[in-house]
């Protein structure tokens, strides 16, 4: 093949990410576009969302069992399937943000619809009529059902489908403002985990203490203010940003390579090189002795390929995180009523919400990131020469690592709590669990952040947005895992090899549940999900490819080029 044609199939992936427009949808200005300003309204948005999804997040389970009158189970399940539906949603928003609105437009249209549904639930919690009957002098209480449950959902949903589609574009968006290779995007990645920290921190404090005080109708509409204090900081800076205009989908040409592997299954050709994921390689052999131009859906270009390995080979490292959110679930659900039944005063006058507990490793972590950004990384930087410091693939490692010991302590300290309340008729502070989230808010600092950069910095032309999304897919999964685990969990421990009639987790009281026999089971699978992480890092690390490598040694054979298959 000729030289024109070599220059039409090599690939740069940091020119096509580079490609950026101002809000009329001229090329971006350097000068005057991108940087650290535009990021600073894009965190501005961060901040006031998972300020606002954060209080309501987890005091959520409250008002489902004192005002919609659900069983402790089914509002912890209701709690999870709403935050995994959140979580999952971000798929949508990566897709629609790629392949058709841009992130920009995406981010706009998805944050009035969180607004919408703050606003419904503001509404519906404020009138009597809209939800069940005060239980009555029996404690008998009635659960939310017909429209006072359909109101209810359609509120959830809304908030799910807003925040989900927002969540991806926010952290792309504001890394689109930086030059791929520039040292500053790292330091956006623990910037976003800063304000994550400062969001929570304010809206498991300030609004949950509201919500408490004042009634959760208030709490929602507080909610719905900082929502839109959000939207309109990052409204605010609109001509500032570097916008990149969505791209045709990937998701057609990718199928094309695993047809095109598949029907040359047994095609081969030589290599030197062990790369991972070898056999979709073969999508971009040339039938020989074949002057006709092949199908799209039998010969694919190299920068299908590569898109699909990417795809494929970073699922175990996504997998892999699955299992910490999980234990994420249980800090948002059975640990605020830990805290419900332990003494909550910080003064003789003054009560700490349960909910609010979540907030002390943010406290930590917003002293913690920045030392991290300012000393480590510079330090690290020196020794290993990477612009982050330490890998994105060895950040997740030690932040899997911490989780176990999170509810290593989380399974001590119930054990502690049980005794002492069913013992010795004693009530300890809610201070006894806090150690249980700092380790949680630690091991999140380095596995969050160093999964959002890793997939970040894998991400290829029209499939930055949707890699993101896989990111907190790892959310979803892990509180679609949690409710499963404990159906699960009471299922068999509710059998006659079980311990407990009722199954650890089935009743409403806390005393007479084995919460610490959960934990402990928590703790081995995160133990053992750990040695699974190192085994799939190791791999991924080991079998590393790239577009080069592929060109060398398949290209030869090969007419198409990058774009051909793109439609």
């Amino acid at each position: 093949m000729d030289n024109n044609n070599n220059n039409n199939i090599s690939f740069s992936k940091d020119a096509e990410n580079s490609t950026t427009v101002d809000w009329r949808g001229r090329p971006s200005n350097p000068k005057y576009h991108g940087g650290s300003r535009a990021a600073a309204f894009v965190l501005g948005l961060q901040t006031f969302e998972i300020m606002a999804i954060a209080a309501v997040g987890n005091n959520l389970i409250t008002y489902l069992m004192n005002e919609m009158h659900f069983s402790l189970p089914d509002s912890a399940n209701i709690v999870t399937n709403f935050v995994g539906t959140m979580f999952l949603i971000t798929l949508l928003g990566g897709f629609l943000s790629d392949s058709f609105l841009g992130t920009f437009s995406t981010i706009v249209i998805f944050a009035l619809i969180e607004i919408s549904g703050f606003m419904l639930l503001s509404v519906q919690a404020h009138f009597p009529q809209l939800k069940p009957l005060p239980c009555n002098k029996e404690l008998i209480c009635i659960p939310a059902k017909g429209f006072e449950a359909f109101i209810f959902y359609i509120a959830l949903f809304m908030v799910a489908l807003g925040s989900g589609c927002v969540k991806p574009n926010m952290i792309s968006h504001g890394a689109h403002q930086y030059n791929p290779q520039s040292k500053k995007l790292s330091t956006y990645f623990n910037a976003t985990y800063f304000v994550f920290s400062l969001g929570a921190l304010i809206g498991l404090t300030i609004i949950v203490w509201v919500q408490t005080h004042f009634g959760m109708d208030v709490g929602f509409a507080v909610s719905a203010v900082a929502m839109v204090m959000g939207f309109i900081s990052f409204i605010t800076g609109t001509l500032y940003y570097n916008n990149k205009p969505p791209q045709p989908t990937i998701f057609v040409p990718i199928v094309q390579v695993y047809v095109a592997a598949i029907l040359k299954r047994n095609k081969n050709f030589p290599s030197t090189n062990n790369n991972k994921l070898r056999f979709l390689e073969k999508a971009c052999i040339q039938q020989e002795g074949n002057n006709t131009e092949e199908s799209s859906w039998r010969l694919c270009s190299i920068q299908q390929v590569e898109q699909a390995k990417i795809l494929l080979s970073v699922i175990p490292i996504f997998a892999s995180t699955i299992i910490s959110n999980t234990v994420l679930a249980q800090l948002q659900t059975f640990s605020v009523q830990q805290g419900s039944v332990m003494d909550t005063h910080i003064t003789k006058s003054f009560r700490i919400p349960s909910a609010s507990l979540q907030a002390i490793p943010f406290v930590l972590l917003i002293l913690i990131v920045p030392l991290y950004d300012t000393l480590f990384v510079p330090f690290a930087r020196k020794i290993t020469g990477r612009k982050s410091g330490i890998s994105p693939l060895q950040r997740i490692g030690v932040g899997l690592f911490l989780v176990t010991f999170s509810m290593v302590s989380a399974a001590i300290m119930e054990k502690k709590r049980r005794d002492a309340a069913l013992n010795m008729n004693q009530t300890l502070s809610i201070f006894w669990i806090a150690p249980q989230f700092i380790i949680f808010g630690m091991s999140e600092m380095f596995t969050a952040v160093g999964l959002f950069e890793f997939l970040y910095t894998q991400s290829l032309k029209g499939m930055q947005t949707f890699l993101t999304s896989i990111t907190y897919c790892s959310f979803s999964f892990g509180f679609y895992t949690s409710s499963l685990l404990v159906s699960l969990v009471n299922k068999i421990t509710s059998s006659k090899g079980g311990d407990g009639v009722g199954g650890w987790l089935h009743d409403n009281n806390i005393n007479k549940d084995k919460l610490d026999l959960f934990y402990w089971l928590l703790a081995a699978l995160s133990f053992l999900n750990f040695l699974n992480y190192l085994f799939w890092s190791k791999w991924y690390s080991n079998n590393n490819t790239s577009l080069s490598t592929i060109s060398q040694e398949v290209h030869p054979q090969s007419t198409k080029s990058v774009d051909d298959n793109i439609p």
